[in-house]
């Protein structure tokens, strides 16, 4: 907002204004601000261990549910998977409204112990006499249902900072989101080497392995997590331009809080928010979801090759998307966030444009082994299992290249590795442009008002598209090829530019569309 000031925005990354300041002395103390900048750097950090508990046993479900309960299929590993965004799903808007009319500790607090009960029962699905398999899925469910305290996190963080501050706050808790998403396989790697035997303490029947271990660790940093926010985290609330407001969340009243400002909330641009966002992180999920099944297709590569290659493209990408967070803020004060908005998508639309197949070189044809993994065939869950395959397995009379009963592979050309690689990178900036542009304007649209529940919504939009994305991918892809789902992704992408474009002059901050603040 150029109204507010070009000097009073050039901040340090993790705080917003230097004390001393003119502005920062005429709107908060130097206790408050350090206060409201401590709790804040406290949300950071949860919920970067929130993302780290999504994480740290993906690659480690298929095989650790195959080793408790035999009669777990493909299919059931699909529905372990998706419990955690089912759980966040139903979770988010109830901690959301639990927020807006109690102090913030209490959802925060409660979200995480459940995470750390659920990830002691995932330690000993390995227990019981039989159903092991519903164990698990319980266990996965309810970590998803601890982590619906994603949304009391971004509407305490939206309350707790003025428009100055909104976007730096934002990219800087998606990019420890993304921190988390990057380090949780890294930990389960070093995990790796206590083995799947490990240590069995026989007193309490709790094996520590490489499955065990990862989550045993979620669970301490867990309950570290509670302390922090106990002893640490304050209710702060201020107005867009910094000034504290009265809240049912304060613990203590102020004579210098003012009133939150009144008015109505534009409900159309709420609603074409929590589409884009869906939409936005709907695409990045079919991607993550398609990346390992394509380049098997394309390259012939083993399950070991994929998983090792596949692998470190996805964390090159999360490195790049941690970069991106990082320069938003910047780059937002000079185009704005509407315009990065917009760029990204248009990104994104080029990035599935480039991976559309040309020419007339054709994928290797596997005539051999109708089974093999690289197919996604109808469920999500045969897609995880390539994902989690062991590079230990024999791989040396696997078939490779692209199925012959995937009748496409028979006249699709092949994706060259550059496309693909250059495809990839594109979609890494941007997703993560797209990704933080979204909540900043949810947040602003939605102005001081409490936005605990709305946050609520448009995290469930978030876990439901990934929930969604997966499976229109696989089975798109299965049945027509890449030029036929990448074609829908790039039509979805046209259409999701055409609705911010209908409704971009209401993407604008609250203050600013009662004429309080000009834009």
């Amino acid at each position: 907002m150029a109204s507010l000031g070009v000097d009073s925005e050039q901040e340090p990354l993790l705080g917003d204004r230097t004390p001393g300041s003119r502005e920062w002395d005429i709107i908060e103390t130097e206790e408050h601000y350090k206060s409201r900048w401590r709790s804040i750097r406290i949300l950071y950090l949860t919920m970067f261990l929130s993302s780290v508990g999504f994480s740290i046993v993906i690659m480690s479900i298929w095989p650790y549910l195959q080793k408790i309960d035999q009669t777990a299929d493909a299919s059931f590993l699909g529905w372990v998977i998706a419990s955690y965004s089912l759980g966040q799903m139903v979770a988010s808007p109830l901690f959301g409204l639990w927020s807006n009319y109690r102090p913030r500790k209490e959802p925060l607090i409660v979200s995480i112990f459940i995470s750390v009960a659920a990830n002691c029962l995932y330690a000993y699905v390995h227990v019981p006499a039989s159903h092991n398999k519903y164990y698990m899925l319980a266990a996965r469910g309810l970590v998803g249902f601890g982590a619906g305290n994603v949304a009391v996190i971004r509407s305490y963080i939206a309350g707790a900072t003025s428009l100055q501050e909104r976007t730096s706050s934002m990219a800087n808790t998606s990019a420890c989101q993304a921190l988390g998403f990057i380090l949780g396989p890294v930990f389960q790697t070093c995990f790796a080497l206590i083995g799947e035997k490990g240590v069995t303490w026989d007193v309490i029947k709790l094996q520590i392995n490489m499955y065990t271990a990862p989550v045993l660790l979620g669970a301490f940093l867990g309950i570290l997590n509670i302390i922090l926010i106990l002893t640490i985290l304050r209710e702060h609330r201020v107005d867009d331009t910094g000034r504290q407001c009265k809240n049912i969340n304060f613990e203590e009243a102020s004579t210098d809080e003012v009133q939150v400002p009144q008015g109505n909330i534009d409900q159309v641009a709420v609603v074409a928010t929590n589409v884009l966002f869906f939409v936005i992180l709907f695409i990045f999920a079919l991607f993550e979801t398609i990346v390992t099944p394509l380049t098997m297709d394309m390259y012939a590569w083993t399950r070991e090759q994929a998983v090792l290659y596949d692998g470190i493209i996805l964390a090159a990408l999360g490195v790049e998307a941690v970069i991106i967070f990082m320069g938003i803020k910047l780059l937002s004060k000079k185009i704005g966030e509407r315009a990065l908005l917009l760029g990204g998508l248009i990104i994104i639309w080029v990035g599935f444009f480039v991976l559309l197949p040309w020419g007339n070189q054709f994928p290797k044809i596997q005539w051999e082994d109708l089974h093999n993994n690289s197919i996604p065939n109808t469920t999500f869950g045969e897609i995880i299992i390539t994902l989690c395959k062991s590079p230990r397995e024999d791989h040396s009379e696997e078939p490779t290249g692209c199925p012959v009963e995937q009748a496409w592979c028979l006249y699709t050309p092949m994706i060259h590795l550059a496309q693909f690689l250059i495809s990839a990178v594109l979609i890494g900036i941007g997703y993560p442009s797209c990704n933080v542009m979204s909540y900043t304007l949810y947040s602003k649209i939605l102005g001081p008002n409490p936005q605990g529940v709305y946050m609520g919504w448009l995290t469930a939009s978030g876990s439901a598209a990934r929930i969604l994305g997966p499976v229109f991918i696989s089975q798109v892809y299965t049945a027509w090829g890449p030029r036929w789902a990448f074609s829908l992704v790039c039509g979805m992408v046209v259409l999701t530019i055409t609705l911010l474009s209908v409704v971009y002059r209401r993407l604008i901050a609250f203050s600013v569309r009662h004429g309080r603040i000009q834009e």
